[in-house]
């Protein structure tokens, strides 16, 4: 008896397979972030205590070879942390607030003086400027106030970064730990595997936060002086602007030093907003071509329209603490399908047998 032929030809099938396998697996993902969205009040803190984690790895390790016990260790990294923190937020917040209301205005005039030449567009900057004010205004008034709304909020903040340092505490006293727990949950086939993915993946997003660290802080340093020295108002609050927009790649740079631009505009003139600019575009130059290949050149590379796809999607989750959390847990991605790349790369090129000589 004739076998009967497929109803299908073979390259048709296996197309129709990796859909099935690709509708599968974001189904995994819809379901994933739909959970992440539903316990969003516990996800958040851990989320954020993995990357203070990650930032703070190389000064715990650095005290475990010192011989320090573990839980001093951590305790003493998470001293570290808060002030750090706590110092770079004072600047931070200190520097906005002498200058917001400064740069504020600053964007009114600039607002009123494109108005004139390009009419509806300089109008809608205007009304954007006149709603950030008033916007401010109401945060400022209802937090001083007491109002309850804003009072759970700051409570809510408050509670998600106690949790996240408590977290990072207990992350980094057990990292030594973290590859048995994860050996103990997966099958013992795939215990290798398992490790070395999350090692990748940690390593992805390690290498991320300091790198980025590293590059806002430069960043605020190089634009802050070259706003001082080109005399544009708020300076210093602008380049922490600069400093807190740099861990949203791209687009945190764009607006940070759209609104310098802006402000030397209005209070300094058309050369010295043209002398603004160049100093912005100079830095944005340094940290692409120099920067970025330096510092970040052993972490996990990304196309910038990955990276802007990745902030568009965190946008729609979790809005900005999504823009900032997008871009590591991105990484992380990247990691484990370079592991994965690697490992299943690794045997077929180890099978091709060697040439007869």
């Amino acid at each position: 008896m004739q076998t009967p032929k497929p109803l299908l030809p073979d390259g048709v099938r296996r197309v129709a397979a990796w859909c099935v396998v690709a509708l599968l697996l974001a189904g995994v993902a819809a379901v994933g972030v739909w959970l992440v969205i539903i316990f969003q009040t516990a996800v958040t803190p851990v989320l954020l205590a993995l990357l203070g984690t990650a930032l703070l790895g190389p000064l715990y390790r650095r005290l475990i070879r010192m011989k320090v016990n573990r839980s001093l260790a951590a305790g003493l990294t998470c001293v570290a942390v808060l002030a750090v923190v706590g110092g770079a937020m004072y600047i931070v917040v200190g520097a906005l607030i002498d200058t917001g209301d400064q740069i504020l205005a600053s964007l009114k005039q600039a607002a009123s003086d494109l108005a004139k030449h390009f009419g509806a567009a300089g109008t809608s900057l205007d009304d954007l400027a006149s709603n950030a004010k008033e916007l401010l205004g109401k945060f400022g008034g209802t937090a001083a106030s007491g109002v309850i709304s804003g009072l759970s909020v700051v409570g809510e903040m408050i509670a998600t970064a106690v949790l996240a340092l408590l977290l990072i505490f207990f992350f980094l006293r057990d990292s030594h730990r973290a590859a048995g727990t994860l050996r103990s949950v997966v099958p013992h086939a795939i215990g290798d595997t398992a490790e070395a993915m999350a090692r990748r993946a940690f390593e992805a997003v390690e290498g991320f936060m300091r790198g980025t660290t590293f590059i806002a802080l430069i960043d605020a340093m190089c634009i802050t002086v070259g706003l001082l020295v080109l005399r544009v108002p708020g300076a210093v609050g602008l380049g922490a602007l600069v400093f807190v927009g740099a861990y949203i790649p791209y687009l945190g740079a764009f607006i940070s030093g759209t609104v310098a631009v802006l402000v030397a505009l209005a209070d300094r003139g058309f050369v010295i907003a043209l002398w603004a600019l160049g100093v912005v575009m100079a830095v944005q130059v340094l940290e692409g071509h120099v920067l970025q290949p330096m510092i970040q050149s052993r972490t996990v590379q990304m196309h910038p329209a990955v990276v802007m796809l990745a902030i568009t999607a965190g946008a729609s989750v979790a809005g900005i603490l999504g823009m900032l959390l997008a871009v590591p847990l991105t990484a992380a991605a990247f990691g484990v399908v370079s592991e994965i790349r690697a490992r299943y790369a690794a045997p077929s090129a180890s099978s091709v047998p060697p040439a007869s000589s």
